[in-house]
């Protein structure tokens, strides 16, 4: 289970069934035994790498019924590239080798909201939230003031920032690696994945 065999199909096969407990109130998590934990002490195998919001009702782990080391995640508000998610996630890729990336956008993302308050309205934030804006709002070009499409578009923005580095490109290439982009509906909790 833990063995780093998963292929990127295998791995949205899991996360997909997993969503689908969760959504069916039959989620296994967060059950552990001390073998699992004494194994994960010596190295993490994670299957996949979820780019997600912080936002609290959005925990990847839950949403997708993930036990102890099956995900590495990485959250910030809006699910922004910056340096240090780039880093992150390149991290990821190279020494953990996990074979599918996800970027999980979620309805109602307030950083998306901020971003379109930004654009249309020429609201004013702080300056550490503005510059949070700055990462989302070029993704946001011919998308109008809806906040469902804008939350997509960012999720697509996301996609493209990884998918443009030499890295994506060539692990792309050799075939090990799939990067989805996924919604997650906050009254039903079923994660959309986009096609």
């Amino acid at each position: 289970m833990r063995d780093g065999s998963y292929s990127a199909e295998k791995a949205l096969a899991r996360l997909i069934a997993g969503n689908e407990r969760f959504v069916r109130g039959k989620a296994r998590f967060p059950t552990v035994q001390r073998e699992v934990l004494a194994e994960l002490a010596k190295a993490q195998r994670p299957y996949a790498t979820i780019l997600g919001c912080s936002d609290s009702r959005v925990p990847p782990e839950l949403v997708f019924d993930a036990g102890f080391g099956a995900l590495f995640v990485v959250r910030v508000a809006g699910n922004v590239i910056s340096p240090e998610v780039m880093g992150t996630l390149q991290y990821a890729g190279v020494h953990l080798r996990t074979p599918l990336f996800v970027v999980l956008g979620h309805q109602g993302c307030g950083a998306v909201q901020a971003a379109l308050a930004a654009k249309h309205q020429g609201a004013q934030e702080r300056r550490h939230i503005a510059g949070l804006l700055k990462n989302i709002l070029p993704g946001l070009r011919g998308v109008g003031n809806r906040l469902d499409a804008a939350v997509e578009a960012n999720v697509r923005w996301s996609m493209h920032q990884v998918l443009k580095t030499p890295e994506a490109k060539a692990r792309k290439a050799e075939g090990v690696m799939k990067l989805v982009g996924a919604i997650y509906e906050l009254k039903t909790g079923r994660v959309r994945f986009l096609g």
